[in-house]
């Protein structure tokens, strides 16, 4: 049992924040940047949801990963840094926050390594990616394998640890789903539009308790996707707090950080091997 990946948990929690900062905002048009109301609603993440979203991580002593874009730490000397010394694990998000599917492949790959390199100067160790907007391309993977990093998180492909097979090494797929991402139930912003829905925290306080029930009978993965400028809201904050401490008092979950399940779920021999690749060569053999 212990060479499972799960280590004899019903369920795992992979508590994950993205610390999107104005990129995803940015990456939309820089002529956003003069908006300085929709900038406030962004830099409220890092400067107000982030010191909160800690705190809480501090009185529950859970342990979490940070997805952390290169232009977020590069504009914010230190953050990455203040996130790695409470011991929670910074990982990367790309550079500028674009979808791999929006570039060319030389563009993903200057963006991903321009990313490692702010990592790199700032002292950061990282082994671990995720695509903005969970848009990776058939390219990604090549490039987080080539690149030494251990984990992507980026695939829908399961509810469980997978390895994906790329030509440089396997890595180890954490897969996500938007039922556990904040951004589907909070996001709002008229220009640009990011979504229109603001729901209750009660309401999603009650989604990702049934995810979480349902993982536990069949022994899955929750991986939380959160981010400071949504859920660092008082009314939100208070909802995740009530989250993890319904999952800690469930007695048979373990909250761990990404890294921490990577490592673990690559020495699991059980665990499946997928290769990325289109549904087909020729895209004229789907019919219309």
């Amino acid at each position: 049992m212990t060479d499972s990946w799960h280590q004899g948990a019903a369920a795992v929690v992979t508590l994950t924040f993205d610390v999107d900062a104005e990129t995803p905002i940015l990456a939309q048009g820089r002529r956003y940047a003069q908006h300085a109301s929709t900038m406030s609603h962004q830099a409220y993440g890092p400067d107000v949801g982030l010191p909160r979203i800690l705190g809480i991580l501090d009185d529950l002593r859970v342990p979490a990963t940070f997805f952390v874009p290169g232009w977020v730490a590069e504009q914010r000397p230190g953050l990455a840094a203040s996130i790695v010394e409470r011991g929670h694990e910074v990982a990367h998000h790309s550079y500028s926050h674009r979808a791999p599917t929006s570039m060319t492949p030389e563009e993903e790959r200057a963006d991903f390594e321009r990313a490692l390199a702010v990592f790199a100067d700032q002292g950061i160790e990282i082994i671990g990616h995720r695509a903005a907007l969970w848009e990776a391309s058939w390219q990604t993977a090549e490039l987080v394998a080539e690149h030494g990093l251990r984990y992507d998180s980026s695939l829908m492909g399961d509810d469980r640890p997978y390895r994906v097979a790329t030509r440089s090494a396997d890595i180890v797929e954490l897969p996500v789903h938007w039922s556990l991402d904040d951004w589907e139930q909070y996001a709002f912003l008229p220009a640009p539009h990011v979504g229109s829905v603001i729901e209750s925290p009660a309401k999603v306080l009650e989604l990702w308790r049934a995810e979480l029930d349902g993982m536990r009978r069949y022994r899955c993965l929750f991986n939380l996707c959160v981010h400071p400028f949504l859920s660092g809201r008082p009314g939100r904050a208070e909802a995740l707090r009530r989250f993890i401490e319904y999952a800690l008092g469930c007695g048979d979950v373990r909250f761990a950080r990404c890294r921490d399940v990577a490592e673990t779920a690559a020495g699991d021999p059980d665990l499946p091997t997928r290769r990325p690749r289109p549904p087909a060569a020729d895209p004229e053999t789907y019919p219309t």
